[in-house]
């Protein structure tokens, strides 16, 4: 067994323990969705128009409930030091962190996210799509979180640090997603939104680890 393979099972372990693992976001990102047709009225041709912006936001709300204890929890126990000084590069470290944190509570999202759009009034023909969008997007939503997690690590309120810091750069996957779906939904072309929106989860996977290990080395000096 590889390295990066250990610490990938260890990792997801954690996440699962973490904050009550998926069952705990899904539960979360339910009650958000179920809000709106509570709050607005359930008028189908209402909630249809807005069904993918809802879920979108849904998703983002959803995904920074476990990233206080990204980092945090291996911090405090002296974990993130035995890590640090392992075989693997810190860069690596903070990648496989984020990988099992999508596994964890993303695609489990990415997996609702259909029915919860469906039952917002969406067109079952989105559903595809939908869940594309949301696993591509919770692939930024793990990178670009576990960057705002690891910059909060010194602080004494660090889940609103971390919203404070991740929500406004959540903000281009929504809208890139949102269009998307919406596009698809209107006949116009919607591929480029999706092409937006996976270079954009490409960008964060790319560049986030270096900020995630730079913020994690100040963290531990």
């Amino acid at each position: 067994m590889t390295p990066h393979s250990t610490l990938f099972r260890r990792e997801l372990s954690l996440a699962w323990a973490r904050g009550g693992g998926p069952l705990l976001t899904v539960g979360f990102f339910a009650s958000v969705c179920l809000m709106v047709p509570l709050s607005i009225g359930a008028a189908p041709g209402r909630l249809s128009a807005v069904a993918g912006g809802i879920t979108w936001v849904g998703l983002a709300l959803a995904s920074l409930l476990s990233l206080d204890r990204l980092f945090e929890r291996d911090f405090e126990s002296g974990a993130l030091d035995l890590v640090n000084l392992g075989p693997l590069p810190l860069e690596t470290i903070c990648a496989v962190k984020c990988a099992a944190q999508w596994l964890a509570s993303c695609a489990p999202l990415a997996l609702a996210a259909p029915v919860a759009a469906i039952g917002l009034g969406a067109k079952v023909e989105t559903a595809g799509l939908i869940a594309l969008t949301a696993a591509i997007g919770g692939v930024a939503f793990a990178f670009v979180g576990g960057a705002g997690a690891a910059l909060a690590l010194v602080s004494r309120r660090g889940g609103v640090l971390i919203a404070l810091i991740v929500l406004p750069l959540l903000t281009p996957p929504v809208i890139f997603g949102g269009a998307a779906i919406a596009n698809f939904a209107a006949g116009l072309p919607w591929t480029t939104g999706l092409i937006l929106l996976t270079a954009y989860a490409l960008a964060a996977v790319a560049l986030t680890p270096f900020a995630m290990a730079g913020a994690c080395r100040n963290a531990l000096s």
